[in-house]
């Protein structure tokens, strides 16, 4: 019998052809983020899964799928949504999607970076609403990037390629994380590694590429943001809940740091609602990966994963324990 493969949302053609060469495919209809009981009754009976960022991969979840499930691979790089402990347990092999949305992600970090500190979101908003204006040189003053700090929380992949953009714009590279990159990669960036306290206090703008853990679940929390500098900048396209939301929109409101840029959110698809109503943070819908090359190259490795492992082959980026 062919295996049966479910993708829980329409992925990139290329990569559903890869999976229909390779077992009988279900996808929902019509394409929908589906709630937990919808889930649990797509996956029953499935071999291969192949999900996203919202679909909750825990010990219900692979009981409800059943003992044959051999694999649960997720189109992203981030898998705190699946409990790899619950699915090991059992015998599910975990891959995710590392590296193809490396340089997508750190072009739209740059982007809010630069939306928030050169003021853009309130200058279109201006025009957008028919307000009236005029050349001015005191006008919509925002902060240029030469000469200052950035701090990263997390040199992988991402991070470093945000450093290497930003040193093409005259910062300066400190950054902290769980371990320190590798001694060519400082050089190459002039990076320099310090604790998060100290990161917090010199940097102009501090930029998140952490994975969520239980650890980093509100790492930037009251306490933090009271660290930065009044000046400084919170830029955040890795996880929602490594900030403290509520607190954010507290600091930017009162004036505790100057500005954010905000890819993700606590608890996507809501907002903070205190966030809307502020000039001083660029908001967009979780874009990081949102470019046709990025989550076709995304989608197409989620399914050779998933393929390799019901060939009873090592797939290319498995998650490891």
């Amino acid at each position: 019998m062919r295996p049966r493969i479910v993708a829980t949302r329409r992925i990139a053609e290329d990569a559903m052809a890869l999976l229909r060469e390779a077992g009988d495919v279900w996808v929902p209809e019509p394409d929908r983020p589906l709630p937990t009981d919808e889930l649990h009754t797509a996956v029953k009976g499935a071999d291969a899964v192949v999900s996203t960022l919202h679909d909750t991969m825990d010990a219900a979840f692979a009981d409800a799928a059943g003992p044959q499930l051999k694999v649960v691979s997720t189109v992203a790089v981030g898998y705190d949504n699946i409990d790899v402990a619950a699915l090991h347990a059992r015998d599910v092999v975990v891959t995710n999607t590392p590296g193809v949305l490396t340089d997508a992600t750190a072009d739209l970090t740059f982007g809010l970076l630069l939306s928030v500190t050169r003021r853009l979101g309130e200058g279109e908003r201006l025009l957008r609403a028919r307000e009236p204006w005029r050349f001015d040189l005191g006008f919509l003053l925002g902060t240029g990037l030469q000469g200052k700090t950035l701090g990263i929380v997390g040199l992988g992949q991402i991070g470093t390629a945000v450093a290497r953009r930003a040193r093409a714009f005259g910062m300066r590279i400190v950054y902290t994380g769980r371990r320190r990159a590798e001694t060519s990669v400082e050089r190459e960036l002039d990076a320099r590694y310090v604790p998060l306290d100290e990161l917090l206090r010199s940097s102009d703008v501090v930029s998140l590429h952490c994975p969520l853990t239980p650890q980093t679940r509100h790492l930037i929390d009251a306490g933090a943001l009271a660290a930065m500098k009044p000046t400084a900048f919170l830029i955040n396209t890795t996880r929602g809940p490594v900030v403290d939301e509520a607190a954010l929109a507290r600091a930017l409101g009162s004036g505790v740091i100057a500005g954010a840029g905000l890819d993700v959110f606590e608890r996507e698809p809501e907002v903070h609602p205190a966030l809307l109503e502020l000039d001083n943070v660029a908001l967009a819908p979780h874009l990081g990966s949102a470019t046709t090359e990025t989550r076709a190259a995304m989608a197409v490795l989620a399914a050779r994963n998933a393929v390799a492992v019901l060939r009873g082959e090592e797939p290319p980026t498995p998650v490891r324990s």
